[in-house]
């Protein structure tokens, strides 16, 4: 399925809280991760039901990996839906640690 990430704001990078953030109609989506022995283990993506079915965790997530890649981390994708994002997504198979 396919999405107009520009329908959304940015994805926004709390790097002292270790999270990703998108707010979107007043609610805000998340994405967490903890860092660990110099990788970036995702631990959680949560988007409001309300928000559900529109991409935003993959928004998330791709932002997450982005990241990742940009600051040399592996990634260890511990929540479901990363896991499943990053099996689905062969483009970020070098980014698993």
């Amino acid at each position: 399925m396919s999405h107009d990430d520009s329908a959304f704001p940015p994805v926004a990078h709390d790097a002292a809280a270790h999270r990703f953030i998108l707010a979107v109609d007043g609610q805000q989506a998340v994405l967490d991760y903890q860092l660990r022995d110099g990788a970036m283990v995702i631990t959680h993506t949560g988007v409001p039901d309300a928000l559900g079915g529109r991409g935003i965790a993959a928004l998330l997530t791709r932002a997450a990996l982005a990241h990742a890649r940009a600051g040399g981390l592996k990634v260890v994708p511990e929540c479901s839906y990363a896991s499943a994002f990053m099996q689905r997504h062969g483009e970020y198979a070098d980014l698993l640690g």
